[in-house]
């Protein structure tokens, strides 16, 4: 008896058991212009004790965040422009310059790159000189997705291989480096209090990103 068969496309040998996104990231740029680029050099000067023309850093930390807004689009325009448009004595006391971040990713998973890796972004007290910031589409009631923790961990290997990243936090932890030698802040009293991204956000994404060795955030008796 003859054995019958078929040919199926190659494509379709390759999609089996290929469930998750292919890996990329869409550029979606915020407004980067002459003033916030001179507001950025004037923040690394004023807040961090830095001496620049140039408002780039020097990728040392990641920080994980969520924007409390409840969609993309909404936290896209939140950051893009580049003074703050709102009334938070603790943030326009400090610089009138807009909080932004690199990177903002979707509920389903989707990266949108807002800047370039290496330019300045405000989004974490004391570290913004040398830390890539990435937002998330949620809050402490819209919690963050396992699209969302895949996107995550696929987004910081892929910048632990293009930089030499010590630290990945969550922007809660921000304060567990006040004795550090990587902070840098003016002002001893200047702070906020953040959740983002949740404990358990942070457990699941170090587990998965286990294998990379970054550093545990540091502990200061």
């Amino acid at each position: 008896m003859k054995s019958t068969y078929f040919l199926l496309p190659l494509s379709l040998f390759l999609c089996i058991g290929c469930s998750q996104k292919t890996f990329r990231i869409i550029d979606k740029p915020i407004v980067w212009n002459k003033e916030r680029r001179l507001l950025s050099i004037d923040y690394l000067k004023n807040r961090h004790g830095i001496t620049t023309d140039s408002a780039t850093i020097n990728p040392k930390i990641v920080v994980l965040h969520w924007t409390a807004i409840p969609s993309l689009e909404a936290s896209y325009d939140a950051m893009n422009p580049p003074t703050l448009r709102n009334t938070r004595k603790d943030l326009t006391n400090a610089s009138i310059l807009n909080v932004s971040s690199h990177f903002l990713i979707d509920r389903d998973g989707t990266i949108f790159r807002q800047l370039p890796d290496t330019a300045f972004a405000r989004h974490v007290i004391g570290l913004n000189y040398c830390a890539i910031g990435i937002e998330n589409v949620g809050s402490n009631k819209a919690k963050l997705t396992k699209a969302q923790l895949k996107a995550n961990e696929q987004l910081i290997r892929y910048l632990q291989k293009k930089y030499p990243i010590e630290y990945v936090i969550g922007h809660y932890e921000y304060n567990d480096f006040r004795k550090h030698p990587l902070w840098k802040e003016t002002d001893t009293t200047y702070r906020t209090e953040k959740t983002d991204p949740g404990k358990r956000f942070m457990k699941r994404i170090r587990k998965h990103i286990k294998d990379l060795h970054i550093n545990a955030v540091p502990i200061y008796k």
